[in-house]
């Protein structure tokens, strides 16, 4: 297809997408009893093995199709507006195309985390079919190291890839903080990204609690520089990260297990990926009683949170109700360093 029908075609695509995003928005201002956005994990087996990543094992099984379907269908039950794919490494699901799919059977916006690797063209064209909406895939370095070989050197042909034949949105997100050898990397990554036409965001390396780690004075001009290459774009939303760049907490109300799920391989219900263990609940028995609860539960975790996933879908409801009730119990420990989402 020649370029400018292909440019065409992309713009009315994006058109399309940000109204149904527009769309989300206003029905999250209107109700608070539904989730903005979860996140589904199809496979917990990865390709690679980064060092400070606590969210993938080398043997896992994917989730059955059925059931992965079964788990989307739950989601739209609680009127799901956003379901985003992780891992682990999705693109290893053998079916995740018709995950895909199934998603864009209800007017839920599809998303997909990837490390990159697996992609090609008739992939990325595989993708374009089944519906897809959203893609982001970190990168940590310009040069593979001992912690992360996902480098701007290995990747760069997948994103030069995915900037020829992506019909969906692609955000590149770059990352500094403890675990990265030389910060300018971001910056690095990130131009990169936008040279491409993609999106660029920045992520700050946090522990395994998902908790704060202050940023050094490089790796503070780094952050501020990469602040302005995100700055136009409607979803970046990441205000909480100038306090966490600066050592400082900050004062919110988090909404996960309300407006923000994460579900497991195993069907549960948690916070998040980085604590994992409550509230625990089936996703099938998951009802808006459990929203409601969740939504006015102050947690414990939030003041030093760097998931930012988390932070901005709990931003459309900074304004209103009060957390009143306290976490059950403390949140668990899931291990060593991993980076912001």
């Amino acid at each position: 297809m020649p370029k400018s029908s292909s440019g065409v075609r992309r713009r009315v695509l994006a058109c399309k997408r940000r109204l149904r995003e527009l769309k989300m928005i206003a029905k999250g201002l209107v109700s608070t009893d539904h989730p903005v956005l979860a996140h589904i994990i199809p496979i917990r087996r990865c390709n690679l093995a980064c060092e400070y990543c606590n969210e993938y094992d080398d043997f896992s099984k994917p989730v059955a199709l059925d059931i992965m379907k079964h788990r989307v269908d739950q989601l739209a039950r609680l009127g799901t507006t956003i379901v985003t794919l992780s891992g682990g490494e999705p693109l290893l699901h053998p079916q995740l195309d018709e995950i895909i799919a199934h998603i864009r059977t209800y007017p839920i916006l599809s998303g997909l985390i990837t490390n990159g690797y697996l992609l090609t063209a008739d992939r990325i064209q595989r993708l374009n079919r089944a519906g897809l909406d959203h893609l982001q895939i970190s990168i940590d370095n310009v040069m593979p190291d001992e912690v992360s070989k996902k480098s701007l050197k290995v990747l760069d042909k997948k994103l030069q890839l995915l900037a020829e034949h992506a019909d969906f949105h692609v955000n590149i997100n770059s990352v500094v903080g403890a675990g990265t050898h030389n910060p300018h990397d971001a910056l690095v990554v990130g131009r990169r990204a936008v040279q491409l036409g993609f999106t660029s965001t920045i992520g700050i390396i946090h522990d395994g609690d998902g908790q704060l780690q202050p940023l050094n004075e490089v790796e503070r001009e780094v952050f501020l520089k990469m602040k302005e290459l995100e700055r136009h774009h409607y979803a970046r939303f990441n205000w909480f990260q100038n306090n966490i760049a600066n050592g400082k907490p900050n004062q919110w109300r988090c909404r996960a297990g309300a407006r923000y799920l994460y579900i497991c391989e195993d069907g549960l219900v948690h916070y998040c990926s980085q604590q994992r263990g409550y509230p625990a609940v089936p996703l099938e028995h998951y009802s808006v009683a459990d929203i409601r609860r969740e939504f006015l539960t102050e947690k414990s975790c939030a003041p030093h949170c760097t998931v930012s996933c988390v932070h901005q879908v709990s931003y459309m409801d900074f304004w209103r109700a009060p957390q009143t009730l306290q976490t059950p119990r403390p949140a668990v420990d899931t291990g060593p360093l991993v980076q912001i989402e």
